[in-house]
């Protein structure tokens, strides 16, 4: 049986499968769709990240596919009904990330809130902007937003109650009585009265019609102008113009951004030269760490799915994006 890897995969895990199965690990082929599309025509699984399209001309492409492991858990990328309809198993790497997304996470609302991490050029440069940076915020009894509460949300809402913070959070799945919000210590509020209360919004959602452009101007401009926004889910989920424009205005203190709505990100878009802003190219979930975790737990789900194990669900991958 053939295997197709079209990104990034930990070498190990590679080798665990070359043990049973035809390897073809090609992670260029995340930019050649046309070979990508000839290299599937005889694979019996397939293994991807975010940015390979495993849509209708791809399945299309591979009648033989039986499996489609995700380095990850977003599957927006993924065609789940003409999967299900083929008897094709998904496989996300559901939870293998979660504690690198979540270290993030914390350590870009701290930088934000403290502001330093924009001084570097500054001081390299002879300047000394000591009283400019003398109003940093702590963390300690400030107030975080978990906007999406499933595995990563609840994990960066407890490494946020160790930092002494208070947290609040929103999940159109869980009801305010739902006993997560209890045992999480962590109290449930409609999404509004969470932007209006936070001083740090973490998004945790998968791209759906629904959380499309959840953040638009008018979502961000409920937003407290001394609050900072980090999204690590999905770019399409902020309207990254209306962030601009509220960072050059100062009607926020500042975001981070590890996803967008297009990626890579195209040179010159209006993010470009916005303050208080950190860009990082979709890591947040990458740490030598969770490569082998994600790596690990996406081998064994494929191997089962193709040698007769039980079948693989990709529910769980939807309720958040990474």
């Amino acid at each position: 049986m053939r295997i197709v890897i079209s990104e990034f995969m930990d070498t190990p895990a590679i080798e665990a499968l070359r043990q049973r199965f035809d390897v073809r690990y090609a992670p260029d082929l995340v930019e050649q769709r046309d070979a990508l599309l000839q290299a599937v025509g005889d694979a019996e699984g397939l293994i991807v990240r975010n940015r390979s399209r495993v849509d209708a001309a791809l399945l299309a492409a591979a009648p033989r596919l039986r499996a489609v492991g995700r380095l990850g858990v977003g599957l927006d990328n993924i065609d789940l009904e003409g999967c299900a309809a083929r008897g094709i198993a998904v496989v996300p790497a559901t939870g293998a990330n979660a504690r690198a997304v979540a270290e993030y996470v914390i350590g870009t609302v701290l930088a934000l809130l403290r502001g330093a991490c924009f001084s570097s050029d500054a001081v390299a440069a002879g300047q000394w902007p000591r009283a400019a940076l003398s109003q940093g915020l702590e963390a300690q009894g400030r107030t975080l937003g978990v906007v999406g509460f499933g595995g990563i949300g609840r994990l960066a809402a407890r490494l946020a109650r160790a930092l002494d913070m208070n947290v609040i959070g929103c999940d159109a799945a869980l009801p305010p009585g739902h006993p997560a919000w209890e045992e999480a210590g962590v109290e449930a509020v409609p999404l509004d009265a969470l932007l209006a209360r936070a001083d740090a919004v973490t998004l945790h959602l998968p791209l759906t019609p629904g959380t499309r452009r959840l953040l638009d101007a008018g979502r961000i401009a409920r937003m407290r102008p001394d609050a900072v926004l980090v999204n690590t889910s999905r770019g399409g989920i902020v309207d990254e113009a209306a962030l601009a424009d509220a960072l050059r205005a100062g009607r926020l203190r500042g975001a981070a951004l590890d996803v967008f709505g297009e990626e890579p990100l195209p040179a010159g878009g209006p993010l470009a030269g916005a303050p208080n802003l950190i860009l990082t190219p979709h890591i947040a979930g990458l740490t030598q760490e969770a490569n082998t975790r994600v790596s690990d737990m996406v081998a064994a789900g494929v191997t089962i799915a193709l040698t007769g194990g039980p079948a693989h669900s990709a529910q769980s991958g939807q309720r958040e994006a990474h």
